[in-house]
């Protein structure tokens, strides 16, 4: 089961880097001052890769804690 732990710590790491990343791009959208429609569609196309990370780190910490409890 340490397997099952150290796959869900990596998929965690995975999810939270994405979610970092996100923050850069809309960091960096906000620092362009984009208004109306062109900041709509770049942030339009973050909230699937958002909450793609933020399901993959979920999954991640599950792993963990069902291989700790599997241990």
């Amino acid at each position: 089961m340490t397997a099952l732990v150290w796959i869900g710590a990596a998929l965690t790491v995975a999810g939270l880097a994405g979610l970092g990343w996100c923050i850069l791009v809309a960091l960096r959208a906000r620092r362009a001052r984009l208004e109306g429609p062109e900041m709509e569609a770049r942030l339009r196309g973050l909230v699937a890769i958002n909450l793609g990370a933020l399901a993959c780190s979920t999954i991640g910490l599950m792993m963990v804690v069902l291989g700790v409890f599997l241990s």
